[in-house]
C-alpha cells in the first residue's frame, strides 16, 4: 500500500475558492486511509473534513471481458 498523499490546498465546494490544509502529520506518523483531514476556505469560511481513502494502484489499460 502506498502513503496516502495529502494536498495542501484543494478548490472549495461552496464558492470556488482555495481551501486551506488544517490537519499536519508528523513525519513519523505519516497519513493513513481512514485519517480524516480538515481544510477550511480562505474565502467563505467552510470547513470540509475529508476522510482518507486507499490509493489504488493504476489499471493496465485494456478490455475486461
Amino acid at each position: 500500500m502506498q502513503q496516502q498523499p495529502v494536498a495542501d490546498t484543494i478548490v472549495c465546494v461552496e464558492c470556488g475558492g482555495k481551501a486551506h490544509l488544517l490537519t499536519q502529520f508528523r513525519p513519523d506518523d505519516p497519513p493513513e486511509p481512514g485519517d480524516v483531514v480538515a481544510y477550511v476556505c480562505e474565502e467563505c469560511g467552510h470547513r470540509f473534513d475529508i476522510v482518507l481513502d486507499d490509493v489504488d494502484e493504476p489499471e493496465e489499460p485494456g478490455f475486461d471481458w
